[in-house]
């Protein structure tokens, strides 16, 4: 079982950003995407989640063999795909735990928790994530540092417990200790029956989360895939040297 991305073509506004892109994320796997700015991998993750934006002009996208190419946002949740933003909205006036037990009892209809219920659920969640309990009753990332968002975001993937994660740049902005404490939610979430496509400009966040494959994106293709070593030599050497075998 897996979620695989075969020769995607995207455009945003006519103009090609993913030219023919392919790559597997299989499940007890931690498949990381690096790449310079600029190179589509934002667009990767936001088609991924079906982000009307982009427009898929010709391949395919399968969940565990199902085609979810043309499948709204909400189906493509409850088919159990999850996306963390780079950029986290605020919204006033909807507080987290409200956010998140709406978003939780949306994806089990046949089974939904009652807010005791849920909200004895949320504290043991955050308190994996050595969040405080009041966090919870704060507006969904209102006046939220950049490490506050991110948290949020992880924890928002540990409530709704998806099979598949995509991590658009969670490690972007964060000091050390608020880098460490996401760092351990992903890891949390690391298992034989969860698949994570983590995309990331930077090594550090790899000195937390060990990857088993990593890719390569420039201008909108993949230019080569390894294991974990390929990120070390990124950082050291950068990426036109690692691409061009230098």
């Amino acid at each position: 079982m897996k979620l695989e991305i075969k020769d995607l073509v995207v455009q945003v506004e006519g103009k090609d950003i993913l030219k023919g892109v392919s790559l597997t994320i299989e499940k007890g796997q931690v498949h990381v995407l690096m790449g310079p700015n600029g190179s589509g991998k934002s667009t990767l993750a936001n088609t991924l989640m079906g982000h009307p934006a982009y427009e898929v002009v010709s391949g395919s996208l399968l969940l565990d063999g199902e085609d979810i190419t043309d499948l709204d946002p909400d189906k493509r949740a409850r088919l159990g795909l999850f996306l963390s933003f780079q950029y986290p909205k605020e919204i006033e006036g909807v507080t987290l735990a409200n956010f998140l037990r709406t978003a939780y009892n949306s994806l089990h209809e046949d089974n939904p928790k009652s807010m005791v219920e849920f909200h004895k659920y949320l504290k043991e969640q955050m308190a994996l994530l050595h969040i405080d309990s009041a966090f919870s009753r704060r507006y969904l990332n209102k006046g939220f540092s950049g490490g506050e968002k991110k948290r949020a975001e992880i924890l928002q993937m540990k409530v709704l417990d998806p099979k598949y994660m995509v991590l658009d740049e969670t490690d972007s902005g964060l000091d050390v200790d608020a880098l460490r404490v996401v760092s351990e939610g992903i890891n949390t979430m690391r298992g034989p029956e969860k698949g994570l496509l983590l995309i990331t400009h930077y090594q550090r966040i790899l000195d937390y989360v060990t990857p088993d494959v990593i890719s390569i994106l420039k201008d909108g293709e993949i230019v080569k895939t390894g294991d974990a070593s390929l990120a070390r030599k990124i950082e050291e050497q950068g990426f036109d040297k690692v691409i061009s075998g230098e």
